[in-house]
């Protein structure tokens, strides 16, 4: 790979650029049909969701009323831009997409929707496909390391080094030069936004943080191609990225091990239906539950003892109004697992405000505990102390929870997860999100990317 010296987003540019399937090792290949099956599958639970539902009817005004590009909640086809912007905001609706722990970043919401609907539209095969998505994956880790922790404090890293991975990962499929890709990620960079305000609302805005990623890195790379420049230090630049929204920027991670480090295979799928803040004290939760058989009535408080992160992000939820802002409570979250033994999809929608969950809430702290915050964001510990009406104090802890690499699901839980997204949303039938599962994991041996559901519905017919 060519080497850049003291240009480490140029680094990053080539790496993207001369990136061949075969380079890429058979493990980590097989890691992303894995994130693209699950992909998939929170696609289809955004199916009738309403912020979802306003952006599909912002694209059939806009947009061309058919197109090579399938919007997978209406069945319908378009443009490869507004095929990616639907397709993106409904797959960051459940919170059930992956995440990479290290950058706090969800890398498939925003890069398997352009590269979808871009290789709908050029016909590449699926090994073309699948090369596009690990370069979208490497490049949108590694910006999300480099801007560091003081930058998810403000700034939803999904949204913002979301933009450029999309870039990446379509500069890629389009074959860019290394300079072309330089100047698609200038003009991602540019564009990156996202702001955690929203949540303080309950407002609509995190799908459109991944909907824009997605649509805008793709609009960056096709620009590119046409001759379009971008700045060329967009990220490490003295009015760059970093300058603006990073105080611990850390260039170096930009252009980390490239071509040895597989950031992807690190990257995580979500087994909980919440922020995944929430995830460590759930399972840690779930185990003082099951190894004591204590009753939700049983528990006085609650304390997670967690990173400063989780308290960034979930601390100004303290009474959530909505099912998605329920899934950025901490106490609801805990609520559900005290209750039911689970926080799934149904039990969201039909029980966040139920007595017994708002119960447990109100008796949920969260607590900055030192060993937990010096290990994040690389590794999420679970912690928590709890207290039970008779006097006990119970203590929980999980070093991995359910979805890391190292405690991850398999195929077969895959599958049953996708079923279950399908179902949520009436998405299709079991029949046909089977026959549709046979499909998504073929994925390599795709000759022509072409319509994915019309395939799969006519192979259950």
């Amino acid at each position: 790979m060519t080497k850049t010296g003291d240009h480490p987003s140029a680094e990053l540019a080539a790496f993207v650029s001369q990136l061949r399937f075969d380079d890429i090792p058979a493990e980590v290949v097989a890691r992303a049909e894995e994130f693209f099956v699950d992909w998939f599958g929170s696609a289809l639970a955004g199916k009738g969701s309403r912020p979802v539902a306003v952006l599909e009817r912002f694209a059939a005004s806009m947009g061309p009323p058919s197109g090579p590009s399938e919007i997978l909640t209406s069945r319908g086809s378009t443009s490869p831009l507004f095929a990616a912007l639907v397709n993106a905001a409904a797959s960051h609706v459940v919170e059930q997409d992956d995440v990479h722990n290290g950058a706090v970043f969800h890398p498939g919401t925003v890069v398997f929707p352009p590269v979808l609907a871009v290789a709908q539209a050029q016909g590449v095969s699926g090994r073309e496909l699948l090369a596009a998505a690990v370069a979208g994956y490497e490049t949108g880790i590694r910006v999300g390391e480099f801007l560091g922790r003081s930058h998810y404090k403000v700034f939803h890293t999904t949204g913002t080094a979301g933009t450029v991975a999309a870039a990446a990962a379509v500069a890629r499929l389009l074959g860019l030069s290394p300079e072309q890709t330089l100047h698609a990620l200038g003009s991602a960079g540019t564009q990156a936004a996202g702001l955690w305000e929203f949540l303080r609302d309950a407002a609509d805005s995190k799908q459109l943080h991944t909907a824009k990623a997605a649509a805008d890195g793709l609009l960056a790379a096709y620009l590119a191609r046409d001759g379009f420049t971008g700045a060329r230090y967009i990220l490490e630049g003295p009015q760059g990225m970093a300058a603006g929204m990073s105080q611990d920027a850390d260039p170096t991670r930009l252009s980390d091990r490239l071509g040895s480090r597989w950031a992807l295979a690190e990257t995580s799928f979500k087994f909980h239906a919440c922020c995944r803040h929430t995830h460590p004290a759930a399972d840690a939760l779930l185990q003082v539950l099951q190894a004591h058989d204590l009753p939700a009535g049983e528990i006085s408080s609650v304390t997670a003892h967690v990173h400063q992160g989780a308290i960034d992000v979930l601390g100004p939820v303290t009474e959530p109004v909505s099912v998605h802002q329920a899934k950025f409570s901490m106490g609801t979250v805990l609520g559900l697992i005290a209750v039911f033994r689970r926080a799934g999809l149904d039990d969201f929608a039909g029980a966040f405000r139920d007595p017994r969950v708002v119960a447990v809430r109100e008796h949920v702290h969260m607590t900055l505990d030192d060993e937990v915050d010096k290990a994040y964001p690389t590794r999420w510990i679970g912690k928590v102390t709890v207290r039970t009406r008779d006097g006990r104090e119970l203590y929980g802890r999980v070093d991995e929870p359910k979805g890391d690499p190292g405690n991850t699901l398999t195929r077969a839980e895959l599958e049953d997860k996708v079923l279950r997204l399908a179902r949520f949303a009436d998405a299709g039938s079991d029949e046909a999100v089977r026959a549709l599962l046979a499909r998504l994991w073929g994925v390599a041996q795709w000759e022509r990317a072409g319509a994915v559901l019309a395939s799969a519905e006519t192979a259950a017919a």
